[in-house]
């Protein structure tokens, strides 16, 4: 017998009971939808990880101060305050390292007129907008002059800006009072959103270092040190040269551990995203479950199938259909259903992914592989439990099947 006319037979059998196949390839639609949705998921929400921590600088290294041991108590990370602005200066002078932008923080009120807002004072150098890939809105970041000279400017985060002078209002050459002091503005800062933090990188200032330290905050060491790698191929490399260097500069004796922290983009997303993935392929382990209840459901419903028409399996041996007709007969019913569940619920599942995308605002990505392996799996699912039903019914005698009642 033809393949196409096993097809035609296999087709017309499932027609026949539209309901059953219907609730039979429910399962199967169930589970592939369930298992699309919780991957889109998954993969969305590293990818807005992966985002994130990208707009937080280019090619970027962030150098922390580490922990120290004092009589057997240890401070734990940013315990010591060995960072310094001399290290900042070591590290420009690195083949590896394109930018350095030192960092020293502290939280004040701002006061402009009657309006105010309590915010963060970031001390930095010349290099952070190239770091950060960070343009300017209005106006222009502070120069190298101003650093040297410790100069009182300040160049504000659109948040800030919006909440001391209004929405889309450039107030550059304005003055301000930053801790009882007059700041002139510079500029304002593009918007950025959300850091790798969490934090909105929008609602703080930025000032020379060397004025945060000297005129606000009193503190002679730094918090941390932000560089930038001349290419995403030097990071790792760049990592190492920057611990080795800032060793040496410590006195750091070999065997002692290190006395500051040296942390690449790449270190942060594998952190972030670990608990991501880790949750998506729970979800969607528990969803398979239920393509693995969509394949029983096959299986169960292909047997009462062999059940109901042993009379037509026995009549068509009898005509001269052999064992192999009769099991790629019922091995192609087995396969249509799984297939055509798979794909309504692959389509079901791109639905839902939307869905939570739209109306949500849930960060939604399905990858290609997945519709791939879903598709796959459902004609493996169709094989596997299918496969014992049809070869029940090719294995029927041809007298005993006409003798059934």
């Amino acid at each position: 017998m033809s393949i196409f006319m096993t097809l035609r037979i296999a087709f017309k059998a499932l027609g026949r009971n539209k309901l059953r196949t219907a609730l039979t390839m429910l399962g199967m639609i169930i589970g592939v939808a369930a298992v699309i949705a919780m991957v889109a998921l998954g993969t969305g929400a590293q990818q807005m990880i992966e985002d994130q921590i990208k707009t937080a600088g280019t090619n970027l290294v962030t150098i922390f101060p580490g922990s120290t041991n004092t009589g057997g108590v240890r401070t734990g990370a940013g315990g010591n305050t060995r960072l310094v602005p001399e290290d900042a200066k070591l590290l420009r002078d690195l083949p590896e390292i394109q930018y350095v932008a030192e960092s020293v923080s502290t939280r004040t009120q701002l006061i402009y007129g009657s309006m105010n807002w309590n915010t963060t004072v970031e001390g930095t150098s010349v290099d952070l907008p190239a770091i950060r890939s960070w343009p300017m809105k209005f106006g222009t970041f502070f120069s190298e002059e101003d650093v040297r000279a410790a100069a009182k400017v300040v160049v504000l985060g659109s948040n800030v800006s919006d909440q001391l002078f209004g929405e889309n209002v450039d107030p550059t050459d304005t003055q301000i009072r930053v801790r009882n002091q007059i700041f002139r503005v510079l500029g304002v800062m593009s918007s950025k959103g959300a850091g790798s933090g969490g934090m909105n990188m929008d609602d703080q200032v930025f000032s020379p270092y060397t004025t945060v330290m000297k005129k606000l905050s009193g503190q002679t060491n730094l918090n941390r040190i932000y560089a930038s790698a001349r290419s995403a191929d030097d990071l790792i490399g760049a990592a190492a040269v920057i611990t080795s260097t800032l060793r040496t500069a410590h006195e750091i004796a070999p065997g002692e551990p290190d006395d500051v922290t040296v942390q690449t983009q790449d270190d942060i997303v594998a952190l972030r995203t670990q608990s991501t993935q880790t949750m998506t392929s729970l979800l969607a382990g528990i969803a398979g479950v239920s393509l693995v209840v969509g394949g029983i459901g096959i299986m169960n419903i292909m047997l009462v199938s062999v059940t109901e028409r042993t009379r037509e399996i026995g009549l068509r041996l009898a005509i001269g259909a052999r064992g192999y007709d009769v099991l790629l007969q019922f091995l192609i019913e087995a396969i249509v259903i799984s297939i055509a569940g798979g794909a309504i619920g692959i389509a079901t599942g791109y639905g839902v992914s939307e869905l939570l995308r739209s109306n949500w605002g849930m960060a939604t990505s399905v990858p290609l592989n997945s519709v791939l392996i879903a598709v796959l799996f459902s004609a493996a699912v169709g094989i596997f439990f299918g496969f014992y039903p049809a070869r029940k019914a090719a294995g029927l005698d041809p007298i005993e099947a006409l003798r059934f009642e």
